[in-house]
């Protein structure tokens, strides 16, 4: 792959919407693919007023980075919520819910972020709000992607 295909800039990027809910809701775009990347996720999101792309989540294999291009909103990280605006950094490593992550937008303009995340050939991640576990791993159709509670948990010899 040349060196010009290995360069894109925010303004080449094509936003897809994305909306679950009254309170997830984004536009963007996985810029890894497009690039070239291989062990990097990247992606850029746009999160509108008063709302959040995704659940407060912590993962057990992969380390997150966010960098706020745009706008001001909230980080809720583990036990604390702090006021993050453009020009942060955020580092949220691996761990259990004291690593837990969630970036919401309670201004009235919108808030633009680039992320970054290690790309893990299997991933564990819980959910503290809604007490979730998630297993994600392979590619293409033997990919894995299971949900489950974390109080549904089974024994190792269950039905062995």
């Amino acid at each position: 792959m040349s060196a010009g295909k290995r360069v894109i800039n925010i303004d080449e990027l094509k936003l897809e919407h994305f909306q679950q809910g009254e309170k997830y809701e984004s536009r963007g775009v996985r810029v890894g693919p497009l690039i070239g990347a291989k062990q990097l996720g990247y992606s850029y999101d746009v999160l509108p007023p008063g709302k959040t792309g995704c659940p407060f989540h912590s993962h057990r294999a992969e380390e997150e980075m966010f960098f706020i291009v745009r706008g001001r909103g909230l980080l809720r990280y583990g036990a604390e919520t702090r006021t993050v605006r453009a020009g942060d950094f955020i580092c949220c490593p691996t761990g259990g819910p004291e690593t837990a992550h969630q970036i919401i937008n309670d201004s009235g303009e919108p808030l633009e972020m680039i992320s970054v995340s290690t790309m893990m050939p299997a991933e564990v991640c819980e959910y503290p709000d809604s007490g979730k576990v998630g297993a994600f791993g392979g590619e293409g159709e033997q990919r894995l992607r299971h949900m489950t509670r974390a109080d549904q948990a089974r024994d190792y010899w269950d039905g062995e």
